[in-house]
């Protein structure tokens, strides 16, 4: 529970047995429906159990919007100076830069609360967690449309993923992406390094591809697909590699969010239905739909089985992230 008091230039909001002051509360963070960076805290307050899930221990890169999100986004990967000490967070290298940086860490719905004080609309975390950042706990399958591929092919394909997923014994949990795409989640132990998650995801993405040729492509280069297709982007399990969250918002005009959904619903689902405006009443009806995630792990070893007859065969392997 919270509770908010303040003024029009500062509010502060109860979050557990954290009091966090949100400045500038009446700020219009989305134009087009006249949100603000109050209500885009109410928003994650009201899916509190669902964000603090999809982020729990993970580092988490944050987009921010300091003038809403007409103006620039930054990608923020380390916390500033000045956060409060019960903020956690976990460094992580990035060997392409010879950096460290000290991400954030949800645990609490508090310090989603005070990254969106700091202007975050999106949350983008890893698919691995703290305890040991280099091993994802998390394949993610990412339908990702090209510039001509309608919703109806989106639906196709994750009609034949979840076909595939049925026959693995592997449990999905689907999601839009709060764009045009998207996106399937699995938990996996995590005893697999980056590149084994993603050659067990490339697998997967061609037998996606070989059971819908005229709707999936795994061609890698982007001028090379056709502009009508769906990608099934494996390259997301790439180490450093990040998504929006399940419940995370969109910096998108029309504040869509990335929204849990049934397999039975995708027939009939939109992407535009999901927003920051009819989201808490849908998860003050039916709750987390990814509640169950963690309970649910599939050892990729049947993929990885896969990756190999691939290489057997003399499948080309796409380059290296």
């Amino acid at each position: 529970m919270a509770a908010a008091r303040g003024s029009r230039d500062a509010t502060s909001v109860e979050v557990g047995d954290k009091e966090i002051r949100v400045s500038h509360p009446e700020r219009v963070y989305f134009p087009e429906t006249g949100a603000t960076k109050l209500d885009l805290v109410e928003y994650y307050l009201a899916v509190g159990d669902g964000i603090v899930r999809a982020l729990r221990e993970r580092p988490c890169m944050l987009h921010r919007f300091p003038d809403g999100t007409a103006g620039e986004k930054v990608h923020q990967k380390r916390v500033p100076r000045g956060a409060p000490d019960w903020l956690h967070t976990v460094r992580v290298h990035f060997p392409r830069y010879n950096r460290d940086a000290d991400e954030l860490c949800v645990t609490e719905l508090a310090e989603v609360i005070w990254a969106v004080q700091m202007s975050t609309v999106e949350f983008h975390p890893w698919n691995s967690r703290r305890a040991d950042v280099e091993k994802p706990d998390e394949w993610r399958i990412d339908l990702d449309p090209m510039p001509d591929c309608g919703w109806d092919r989106v639906r196709r394909v994750a009609g034949v993923a979840h076909e595939i997923l049925d026959e693995l014994g592997a449990v999905g949990w689907p999601k839009t992406s709060g764009g045009r795409g998207m996106h399937i989640y699995v938990r996996i132990p995590p005893d697999h390094g980056f590149s084994d998650v993603r050659r067990a995801a490339l697998a997967f993405a061609r037998e996606v591809e070989r059971r819908a040729p005229d709707d999936a492509t795994t061609t890698w280069w982007r001028r090379e697909r056709d502009p009508a297709a769906l990608f099934v982007d494996y390259n997301q399990n790439a180490r450093d590699h990040t998504m929006a969250a399940a419940y995370s918002v969109r910096g998108v005009p029309d504040a869509r969010v990335s929204a849990p959904i049934r397999w039975d619903e995708i027939d009939d689902a939109k992407p535009a239905d999901f927003t920051l405006a009819s989201m808490p009443a849908r998860f003050a009806q039916l709750g987390d739909l990814h509640a169950g995630i963690d309970d649910a792990p599939f050892d990729l070893a049947p993929l990885l089985e896969w990756a190999e007859r691939d290489d057997r065969e003399g499948v080309a392997p796409p380059p290296e992230d």
